[in-house]
């Protein structure tokens, strides 16, 4: 998969895309990330001048919609060309947009290019959102200086999901938000820490109670820390009873069917 991204401060991502997994990932081909300074699409100013005040006052500058505009057609069309996607698309990270949650990263994922805006100060003009702009995504319900770093958020969180990048690919089916629920405790030698054992279950060798054990945990853990992610999932009979000894109703219409067990 191809990322282009849009920025006017290109040495922030040289050594995040240089580092672990994404490096790995990006020295074997599996991803490809580019980035690209806005200042080189101001032509014929010396200064490189990417921002202006805005229209009707008020505190900050605004990113220029002619810089943006130029570089937003041109990557558009090299990015096009390399990755053979008639029209990649364009991703403005901003405070505006969706939340990016997993199924938004698998979407992305299936893409073969997108390229990714980054604004900076109040943000960019909105003729450019208008004209070139196919998605904004937000990371969080926070503001940040810049877009940079949820750049780098959506770059990881995505490319994780391409085949081959993860050195283990059972990993990625057990992370948190997979099945919509927060990852199941994990552990590791040696088996008693300061007094603390690892579970007993995970010892047994038994597959089938080991699954079960993480599920339950994984449905625990999401009932007291984030109880709105469990209206979302679709809970067995076993997931509500689990829940329901444990003192946490089960959110939905009705339950579904254990593997196993007839529909109701």
């Amino acid at each position: 998969m191809r990322f282009d991204v849009l920025t006017i401060f290109p040495e922030f991502f040289e050594a995040p895309l240089r580092t672990s997994i994404i490096g790995r990932a990006m020295q074997a081909g599996k991803v490809e990330c580019r980035t690209h300074n806005i200042r080189d699409w101001t032509a014929g100013d010396k200064h490189h001048c990417t921002d202006d005040a805005p229209y009707g006052g008020g505190g900050g500058m605004v990113m220029l919609a002619e810089p943006l505009l130029r570089a937003i057609r041109a990557v558009r069309g090299e990015a096009a060309e390399a990755s053979g996607a008639p029209r990649p698309p364009v991703i403005y990270l901003s405070p505006q947009g969706e939340i990016l949650s997993q199924r938004i990263v698998c979407e992305l994922a299936e893409l073969p290019a997108v390229i990714l805006l980054c604004g900076t100060y109040e943000g960019i003009d909105e003729r450019v959102v208008d004209l070139e702009v196919d998605r904004e995504i937000s990371i969080g319900d926070y503001v940040l200086t810049s877009g940079e770093p949820a750049a780098l958020v959506l770059i990881n969180a995505v490319a994780r999901r391409i085949e081959g990048v993860l050195g283990n690919p059972a990993s990625a089916p057990n992370d948190s938000f997979e099945e919509g629920l927060l990852d199941f405790p994990h552990y590791t030698r040696p088996e008693t820490v300061e007094g603390m054992a690892v579970p007993p279950v995970l010892l047994s060798g038994h597959h089938a109670n080991i699954v079960r054990w993480r599920r339950e945990q994984a449905l625990e853990r999401t009932a007291r820390r984030r109880p709105d992610l469990l209206a979302r999932v679709t809970l067995t009979r076993a997931d509500r009873r689990f829940l329901a000894e444990r003192g946490f109703p089960a959110p939905g219409p009705g339950p579904a069917p254990s593997p196993g067990e007839p529909p109701c």
